[in-house]
């Protein structure tokens, strides 16, 4: 007798896999989703701090992110989020747009 697969076990392994598959994906966006959220929150929170220490060595408030990059409180890739919301100052605080 030869050993192997026959065609129709095959096909039920790929039909398995596919239907595995199939349900995974949208699972893996909705963690990109949130796993963007979170970080862009963070984000803003390290901006919100670096306007704090702008405030204190200035005695003002930065009028927009790129005094806290000339000043050094932030790198320029601190200035947007992953998914390339710009980071913005209104009233004291940081937002993404």
């Amino acid at each position: 007798m030869k050993k192997g697969f026959t065609l129709l076990e095959m096909v039920f392994v790929l039909t398995v896999v596919t239907i595995v598959f199939l349900l995974t994906v949208p699972n893996i966006k909705k963690v990109l989703t949130v796993v963007y959220n979170k970080g862009c929150d963070a984000q803003l929170k390290v901006v919100d701090a670096a306007i704090l220490q702008y405030q204190l060595s200035n005695d003002e408030e930065p009028s927009s992110v790129s005094d806290l990059v000339l000043d050094g409180f932030i790198t320029e890739q601190q200035t947007q989020c992953q998914d390339n919301r710009q980071i913005e100052i209104s009233d004291g605080q940081a937002y993404a747009s």
